[in-house]
């Protein structure tokens, strides 16, 4: 089980930081994105990322 929050909180963390380089402008991969320059992606970026976080301290704990 821990094994899986791990992953999961990995994925999740790294998923969120995406989607922050996204929304802000930061990362414009794919170019084609309809997430790019949008501040409210950042914002879902974030909370994911410190659901990933959460994930990942469980996991270790």
């Amino acid at each position: 089980m821990r094994r899986l929050l791990l992953i999961v909180g990995l994925l999740a963390l790294a998923t969120g930081l995406l989607w922050i380089g996204q929304g802000t402008g930061t990362v414009a991969w794919p170019r084609t994105s309809f997430m790019i320059n949008q501040i409210q992606w950042a914002g879902y970026g974030a909370a994911l990322a410190a659901v990933g976080l959460v994930l990942i301290w469980q996991a270790t704990r």
